[in-house]
């Protein structure tokens, strides 16, 4: 795992910043301030990427589906397949969430 090269003051802060954000509402709020609407999209998107490679979905369907280009598919699945497995931690804890 390479998570060493995120840790950093600055992120710990904002980790725990997300970390107390109660509800979906309070993640709204929160993310309006910090982050461009883009920026925000990008990461949902990614997610959705992760979502839809894990089911086995074609790169064609994705990229219809989502509107990610084939580079950010690309991307998505080197850190599914390489990464430090946040993508399927959070997969897996949503699909629990929906049971």
């Amino acid at each position: 795992m390479q998570i060493d090269k995120l840790r950093g003051k600055q992120l710990d802060q904002l980790f725990d910043g997300i970390l107390s954000l109660n509800n979906r509402e309070e993640c709204y709020q929160f993310f309006d301030d910090i982050a461009t609407m883009s920026e925000i999209h990008s990461i949902a998107q990614r997610l959705q990427v992760a979502k839809m490679l894990s089911e086995g979905l074609t790169y064609n369907l994705i990229e219809k589906e989502t509107k990610a280009s084939t580079a950010t598919i690309s991307r998505v699945r080197r850190c599914i397949n390489f990464g430090s497995d946040g993508y399927q931690m959070v997969l897996d804890r949503l699909e629990e969430k929906e049971e």
